[in-house]
């Protein structure tokens, strides 16, 4: 991000008011999409049904201590045998899409070999009941729940694991790609790759940074691989893209070393995967730094050649923004360590979520504009934006979530802010649907448009959720 951003002199935004939360849409046009999100890991459960084998989740939700109080995916939402339900929630929400992932060893048991109809069974009847209550399927092909036996084989640091993906991504285009026109590859490599391979936060809960950087290379080449498998096998039209979570990195001060630190993290965080995507090449400093760490990205011939396969959109997943500082708080100099330099994160005063996340809506509109002008000519979809709160619920399951529904009208007005200032954002997809299992926070956080009671799995829309859907509502009145 470009050390000219700064957010250090914007004041704490006071929380939005119930009479200000009208309008939040104005200055969205009439074609602009609006939808709701999962991932399949968070809300399907059934992990042993129909010939369903374990994910990298499913094993690391038995490691001691890695996730809030041992929880795992095993039931979740038990969206896989409560679907015709939450699809007739879905188009009641009044929503144009429905963004959501295929649980890859549930189609392809073990990672190889030829798909497994039951499981294929499960998103051919939901594409078939989105379909006909007139919500538009939005396909995520990986949400992070790579089979196992792939990571027992190297995972993403190897090769072999992109080609896999590849053949995967095939299998599922021959069964859905009839219907379904909108295809999301990967969401979130960063995660995968850092959170998985490097800080060991998520699965598989490896800990190597080198590891992690051929990761990120081999996640890129997966998708490059599948786009170029998918657009010869689609048998009609599609829409292909590729979901980065992003944020801003703006320095503490002008200082070089503060201006750096913001520098290295938006190398790590968005440009080492949007200029392959896009420009068909790794950034020099990113690779330069990487090399300072004894790490580097294992490009063969034709890899660059595959990730840069056009792109018809590209899916942005926001939730905040960080400032940087390359200085100890006492401002001496720090030296290297393991050829990195000393970076830390500056706390801002800010409202934040119940993530301890800083809440910036004006960072998204930063952030939109920013890919319109460096990235020009691709089409952007919000395609996760939400947030966790600590939400109490009523005697008949209610949500009065005040915060949550200031959270989507303030982030929906930077979307418009965004697209005013020439941004070319198409559609904004609420995450999440419902509350859901979130990752090593097990069931501690809840980020849902929709209450799920995980003892007796009622689903209650919260306030946000009756908000979202007469915001859009009143959008199309207002474009009719």
């Amino acid at each position: 991000m470009d050390a000219t951003t700064d957010i250090r002199s914007t004041p704490a935004p006071a929380p939005t008011p119930a009479t200000a939360l009208a309008g939040a849409a104005d200055g969205l046009p009439a074609d602009f999409l609006w939808g709701v999100a999962t991932s399949s890991y968070q809300i399907e459960g059934a992990v042993q049904e129909d010939g369903r084998t374990p994910s990298i989740w499913d094993t690391f939700c038995r490691v001691p201590g890695a996730v809030v109080d041992g929880d795992n995916g095993d039931i979740a939402c038990d969206h896989y045998h409560r679907m015709p339900e939450d699809v007739a929630m879905i188009a009641d929400l009044g929503v144009d899409a429905y963004r959501f992932s295929v649980a890859w060893p549930r189609v392809q048991p073990g990672g190889r070999g030829p798909a497994n109809a039951r499981g294929l069974a499960f998103y051919d009847r939901l594409v078939d009941q989105l379909l006909d209550k007139g919500v538009l399927p939005w396909i995520t092909l990986y949400h992070w729940d790579l089979p196992q036996e792939l990571e027992d084989a190297g995972g993403w640091p190897e090769r072999d694991t992109a080609h896999r993906f590849a053949d995967y991504s095939e299998l599922v285009m021959d069964a859905l790609g009839d219907r379904v026109r909108h295809w999301t590859t990967l969401n979130e490599p960063w995660c995968s790759a850092m959170l998985g391979y490097d800080q060991g936060h998520h699965a598989p809960g490896r800990k190597h940074f080198p590891d992690a950087m051929k990761a990120v290379h081999h996640l890129l080449l997966g998708h490059g691989l599948a786009a170029q498998r998918l657009r010869a096998a689609a048998p009609q039209p599609i829409q292909l893209g590729i979901t980065l979570n992003m944020g801003n990195s703006y320095p503490a001060s002008d200082h070089p070393a503060d201006v750096d630190a913001a520098r290295r993290a938006d190398g790590l965080g968005a440009r080492i995967y949007l200029d392959p995507l896009v420009h068909g090449r790794y950034p020099a400093d990113v690779v330069a730094d990487l090399a300072r760490r004894g790490a580097e990205l294992p490009v063969q011939d034709g890899d660059l050649e595959a990730i840069a396969t056009p792109l018809d959109l590209l899916g942005v997943n926001y939730y905040s923004s960080h400032v940087f500082s390359g200085l100890p708080e006492d401002g001496e100099a720090a030296p290297a360590a393991d050829g990195e330099p000393f970076s830390r994160l500056v706390k801002q005063d800010l409202p934040v979520t119940a993530m301890g996340w800083d809440i910036i809506p004006r960072g998204l509109t930063d952030l939109l504009t920013r890919l319109g002008r460096d990235y020009p000519g691709l089409p952007l979809y919000i395609t996760e934006n939400g947030a966790a709160f600590d939400d109490t619920a009523d005697a008949d399951g209610s949500v009065q979530d005040d915060d949550r529904t200031a959270y989507f009208a303030d982030h929906i007005r930077a979307v418009a802010a965004a697209r005013t200032a020439g941004a070319d954002v198409r559609g904004y997809f609420a995450w999440s649907l419902m509350d859901n299992f979130e990752w090593a926070f097990g069931y501690d956080k809840r980020f849902g448009l929709v209450r799920v009671d995980y003892d007796t799995q009622r689903r209650t829309p919260k306030q946000s959720a009756l908000w979202f859907r007469d915001t859009i509502r009143e959008s199309r009145t207002r474009q009719s």
